[in-house]
């Protein structure tokens, strides 16, 4: 069961950057597995360098400058054009990342030791669990919770809900809808960066470790209803539990669980566990 909230927890983390561009911008972001690869690594290099806490503060802050670039550079002057050609774009920066990576760090699989305030185990109802991955669930609960209060609470994160409903309106009642995508596609970014951080001591690292975790954060994202940033996180907590605990029982089983949850949700309820449906 922890296994499965830690695994959640990262997909909670990375679910709700791509939920949150894709509500805003309409944008099936391709390249956002290659950020959260890029954390991972960044993390690994700046965990060597200096440590792990370095590595969690500034790898969020280098993704969030990336996630500028991409919206000035890609996103808002290309926002005329169709969604398949943006999402197209986003597939080619990912594989220029990926290549990048492997420049840079290389193939081999490399791995980061966790912080020693969060390394050896911790006894829970008599069973001794990795204290770290306990650190990967706190981190993702209160990302969560902070994030979902700032969108509720605050001047800006009304205006990122009202541009999400409808951007048009949202530019006609005085919204600096520019301002709000940039915060949005930044914002993004660094929580694909913490993810990859956070990622960094729990997993190994190899430059297809984004690939392989994107397809699963875009189900995540439909299933929880695309463009709902609690949908998402609710959607990645219970298919990582989900999957996690079936791998118990049956691996071959565990493997379909996220796309067999696909299926359901679709046929069942096409906008999505948290979504709006469409008239």
């Amino acid at each position: 069961m922890l296994n499965g909230i830690a695994l959640g927890s990262l997909l909670m983390v990375l679910s709700s950057g791509l939920a949150m561009i894709y509500g805003l911008r309409g944008v099936t972001n391709f390249a956002h597995g290659a950020l959260y690869m890029s954390g991972a690594y960044l993390a690994y290099s700046l965990s060597d360098r200096f440590n792990f806490w370095v590595a969690i503060l500034l790898v969020p802050l280098a993704l969030a400058v990336i996630g500028v670039v991409l919206e000035l550079v890609f996103f808002r002057p290309l926002q005329n054009r169709s969604h398949i050609e943006l999402g197209l774009i986003t597939f080619g920066l990912a594989m220029i990342t990926e290549r990048l990576v492997i420049v840079i760090w290389g193939e081999r699989t490399l791995s980061v030791d966790p912080p020693a305030a969060l390394a050896g185990t911790t006894s829970l109802l008599g069973v001794d669990y990795p204290t770290y991955r306990l650190g990967i669930i706190v981190v993702a609960l209160v990302m969560a919770a902070s994030l979902v209060l700032w969108l509720r609470n605050t001047r800006t994160g009304l205006h990122i809900r009202a541009a999400s409903q409808d951007i048009e309106t949202a530019g006609i009642m005085g919204i600096d809808v520019d301002r709000v995508s940039l915060i949005v596609v930044s914002l993004g970014a660094a929580l694909a960066g913490l993810a990859g951080t956070l990622a960094a001591p729990y997993v190994s690292l190899d430059p297809n470790m984004g690939n392989a975790f994107l397809i699963i954060v875009l189900i995540v994202v439909v299933v929880g209803g695309i463009g709902s940033i609690g949908g998402a996180m609710l959607a990645g907590m219970g298919l990582g539990t989900i999957q996690t605990i079936t791998t118990v029982w049956s691996p071959p089983v565990a493997v379909v669980v996220p796309y067999l949850a696909l299926v359901i949700v679709l046929l069942w309820r096409p906008q999505g566990l948290a979504g709006k449906r469409v008239s």
